[in-house]
Order: structure tokens, then sequence, then C-alpha cells
């Protein structure tokens, strides 16, 4: 019998921040593992420090106190620079306010991850974009900016880009919050299919 593998583990995991002399503890204590293939909301009301914790889960934040373990990295013993590493090889986040490059086409936006690499092949990188869009059903859009898109295009978009490193784990903060009720379904069903395929989520 093969273990399941841990893809994220929290020890401890504390985030306190300091405001006006006095000390607010956003989370205390946090202890859980996320196994690979696994999909798993945080849920709670407004303020509870659900986006705090996913920013720190995806090491673009780093906890006040705890253990924090990435894909077999402990995260609190690496530099900025290292944790982008880890970001770039192992961590897909989806914003809720989409973050595209407004100047850029969909494959373009699409493709910014890819610029990273060191043996970048633009002609490759443009393949991979143009497979991830229609993966999203989006190839019709690939050339079109962000401004002529609808929200969930958008979102589907970005989705696209963060799926571009072949990460093993894809983290979503409030995917379907700035779309319309319309638009939500078409999002929705992109997730269900990541899930399909064994994402972990």
């Amino acid at each position: 019998c093969i273990m399941p593998q841990v893809i994220i583990s929290a020890q401890q995991l504390t985030q306190k921040i300091k405001i006006a002399q006095k000390e607010l503890r956003i989370f205390e204590n946090l202890n859980f593992e996320i196994y690979a293939g696994e999909q798993v909301a945080i849920t709670g009301r407004s303020g509870s420090g659900k986006s705090t914790l996913l920013g720190i889960l995806a090491t673009l934040d780093q906890a006040s106190a705890g253990k924090l373990m990435v894909c077999g990295e402990s995260i609190a013993e690496l530099n900025e620079e290292q944790r982008a590493l880890v970001r770039l090889k192992h961590i897909g986040f989806v914003f809720q306010s989409f973050q595209l490059l407004p100047h850029l086409t969909a494959v373009e936006n699409v493709m910014l991850p890819l610029r990273l690499q060191k043996n970048f092949n633009f002609a490759a990188a443009e393949k991979k974009a143009l497979a991830l869009l229609k993966k999203v059903g989006l190839e019709r859009q690939a050339t079109q900016t962000p401004k002529v898109l609808s929200g969930g295009e958008q979102q589907r978009v970005a989705i696209a880009r963060a799926l571009a490193m072949n990460p093993p784990v894809m983290l979503f903060d409030e995917p379907t919050s700035a779309l319309d009720p319309e638009m939500v379904g078409e999002v929705l069903s992109v997730m269900k299919a990541l899930a399909a395929e064994g994402m972990t989520m």
C-alpha cells in the first residue's frame, strides 16, 4: 500500500500583525495536511483570515510562527528568491481580481510564467499557452486583451496562466466572488474539470 503524498503540511501555523501598538491574531496554531489529488475548501466569515492563510500557503507571505512544508520544502528556512522558485515550480495561484496585464493578449498573459524559465522558447511557450486556453474554452479569444473579455473569460485566462508551469497544486482565492452570477458557472465548470483530472486544489 502506497501512502498518499502530502503536498502541504502546516504545524502550529500562526499569523499575528501589529496595529497601533496592539497585536492582532489573525489565526493561531493551525494544523493540517493536504494530500495529492485532494480538493479542500477554506470557509469562514469575511475577515476571518482566509486570504491571509492562502497567501501564506502560496509562499507570497510568511507566517509569524509555525512550520509550513510545501511539496517537501520547509518554507520558513527559505529566502524570498528561494520562495519564488517554490512558487514557480509547485504552485498555481488564481487571484480574486484576476491580475491580468491589460496591455497583453490572453495568450501573452498565459505565457508570462513560461518566460521565467531559463530555457524559454517562444514558439513552444505560445503553443502551450494556446493549448491551455483551449482547455478552458477560450481558444477563440487568444488574441483579445482583457478589456474586451467578460469577467468569466478573464478568470478562465487567469486559471490557464496558473496552469502554465504544470503546478502540482492550485490555490484559488474566492475565484468567483468578482463575477456576475451568470458567469460563475463557466469558472466552476473549469475547476470541476481540473478536480476530475486529480489536480490538488
